[in-house]
């Protein structure tokens, strides 16, 4: 077995022993109840930025979407394949969760792709990321002094947020209380988590 491979089998073996034994309980009540998320997180795939380490969140905690640059995407009904829009759905309609992060970070590598461009014909991720060619847009247009792709990274957000609510349940939802939507940035760096402040956009430590 590669090495790699094996890390992650002997890993599964420490959580059952360590978590799924010790706290078999509330695995059981997982199994038997079913899941009630405190929050949907939209996140990146980054390996670096797993959301429910960062929030020290329990199994069951968080309903997590993970997709390149943690982008929502507009409300449409075009096109084949809408993971992320069916993910929505589910944990919004289905689950009833009441609080959705879209979480964002630091040295973002599809925001990366965006900037510089992807030099591979017939690339995905090229494609996926001019979704988010308007906040590249309001980047260059910045003048608050963040670094480019700093503000690159937290204007993406402030997109998806925008998006989010081109979603006719997500903002029925939202008017009426039952939902509350947040904008979050991790600083790889510094291990700091941000806010975007939802009245003037401007991204605050928690």
């Amino acid at each position: 077995m590669a090495t790699g491979l094996a890390d992650l089998v002997a890993g599964y073996h420490r959580f059952h022993d360590r978590y799924f034994v010790a706290d078999h309980t509330l695995y059981e009540g997982l199994a038997q109840a079913g899941q009630s998320p405190l929050a949907l997180v939209v996140g990146c795939c980054d390996s670096r930025v797993d959301p429910a380490i960062l929030t020290d969140s329990r199994p069951g905690d968080l309903f997590v979407i993970r997709n390149v640059a943690n982008l929502v995407p507009p409300c449409e009904s075009g096109g084949l394949y809408h993971g992320t829009s069916a993910a929505l759905e589910f944990g919004i309609c289905d689950l009833g969760i009441p609080e959705l992060i879209v979480l964002g970070h630091a040295q973002c590598g599809g925001i990366r792709a965006l900037a510089e461009g992807v030099e591979r014909p017939g690339s995905f991720i090229s494609g996926w990321m001019q979704m988010a060619a308007p906040a590249l847009s309001h980047a260059r247009k910045a003048a608050d002094g963040r670094p480019f792709r700093r503000a690159c990274e937290q204007e993406a957000i402030r997109l998806s947020l925008d998006n989010l609510m081109t979603f006719p349940w997500i903002r029925e939802r939202v008017e009426r209380k039952m939902l509350t939507l947040h904008g979050w940035y991790f600083d790889l760096e510094a291990g700091e988590l941000l806010r975007c402040d939802p009245q003037n956009g401007v991204f605050h430590a928690l």
